[in-house]
C-alpha cells in the first residue's frame, strides 16, 4: 500500500461488491492526521449480496431506496449504502449494522461519534453509473466526486454559465475531443470540495480551480465573499479510460492513498 505523493497519478481499481462484504481476512490500518484513504467499487451483485447489503441499510435508507422506480437505481443505492457502512465499520471496530449516521452542518453525513470505539473518521462517497467511491480521513473534511465522461453534456453552455472564466477559456480552447473531459476534470474538482464543506451546487461559480501543469493536483482560488473555506487542495485520481474522478481536502500536508489490497 503507497502513498500518493503530489505529483504521482493515483490509479484506482475499482473492487466488486463482494469483495468489499468479504473483507474478514484485511488488516486495515489506523488513520493517521496525513493520509486520506481512497476506496472505489462497482454497484452490482448476487441477490444475497444485495440482501446483505440491505439489512445493514437504517430504516431511512430502506424507505429510501423503496421509492426508486427502476431496479437498477435500487439496486445501486442498496449497494452503495451497504458497502458504505461495511467499509466504515472496519475503520470503526464495528458491526456495520451498528455504523450510525448524523447529520452535520448544512446537512452532510457525519458518523454518530457516540457509536464507535475509535476516533471518529471524517468520510464522503461518490456513486455514478455503477461504481463508487469514497474517501475516509481522520477527522478532518474530506470530499470526492466521480463522473464518468458524457458526450451529450452542453459542455460550452453550463461551463459558460457555472464556471470561473478562466476555466470557461481553457475548456473552449481545448480541442473538440478533449473538451467533454477537461470540463468533467473541473466539475469533479468543484464537486469534491463543495461536498467535503456540505455546499450545494449553488456555488459551482464560487470557487476557481487551477490545475496543475502535472496534471495530478489543483489548487482552489475562493473569491471574497464566497461561502466557501480558503486552502483547499485537490488531487486528481485516475479511474479509467472514460472517468474523471478528484479528493479534496484542507491544506497541503496530505496524501492519498488507495484502500489496503488482499
Amino acid at each position: 500500500m503507497t502513498a500518493v505523493g503530489s505529483s504521482e497519478v493515483m490509479s484506482l481499481s475499482f473492487r466488486s461488491v463482494e469483495e468489499i462484504l468479504d473483507a474478514q481476512g484485511w488488516n486495515i490500518r489506523s488513520l493517521d492526521a496525513e493520509t486520506i484513504d481512497v476506496w472505489g467499487w462497482t454497484l452490482d451483485g448476487s441477490q444475497g449480496c444485495q440482501d446483505r447489503c440491505r439489512q445493514y441499510l437504517s430504516d431511512e435508507e430502506r424507505v429510501r431506496a423503496g421509492r426508486f422506480v427502476r431496479d437498477e437505481d435500487r439496486q445501486r443505492y442498496i449497494f452503495a449504502h451497504g458497502s458504505l457502512r461495511v467499509l466504515l465499520g472496519h475503520y470503526m471496530n464495528v458491526e456495520a449494522g451498528a455504523v450510525v449516521f448524523q447529520r452535520g452542518m448544512a446537512g452532510k453525513p457525519v458518523l454518530c461519534e457516540k457509536t464507535h470505539g475509535r476516533d471518529v473518521a471524517a468520510f464522503n462517497m461518490s456513486h455514478a453509473h455503477g461504481r463508487a467511491l469514497i474517501a475516509v480521513s481522520k477527522g478532518q473534511e474530506v470530499g470526492v466526486d466521480l463522473e464518468r465522461i458524457r458526450s451529450d453534456v452542453e459542455v460550452a453552455k453550463l461551463s459558460e454559465r457555472y464556471f470561473a472564466l478562466s476555466e470557461h477559456a481553457t475548456i473552449m480552447q481545448s480541442t473538440q475531443e478533449q473538451r467533454a473531459a477537461r470540463f468533467f476534470r473541473y466539475w469533479v474538482s468543484k464537486e469534491a470540495v463543495l461536498k467535503a464543506q456540505g455546499i450545494g451546487l449553488r456555488a459551482l461559480s464560487q470557487c476557481e480551480i487551477l490545475l496543475g501543469a502535472d496534471g495530478v493536483g489543483a489548487e482552489v482560488r475562493v473569491p471574497v465573499g464566497s461561502p466557501l473555506q480558503d486552502n483547499w487542495r485537490i488531487r486528481l485520481l485516475s479511474c479509467g479510460e472514460g472517468w474523471e474522478a478528484a479528493v479534496a481536502a484542507q491544506g497541503r500536508d496530505w496524501v492519498a492513498q488507495c484502500g489496503l489490497m488482499r
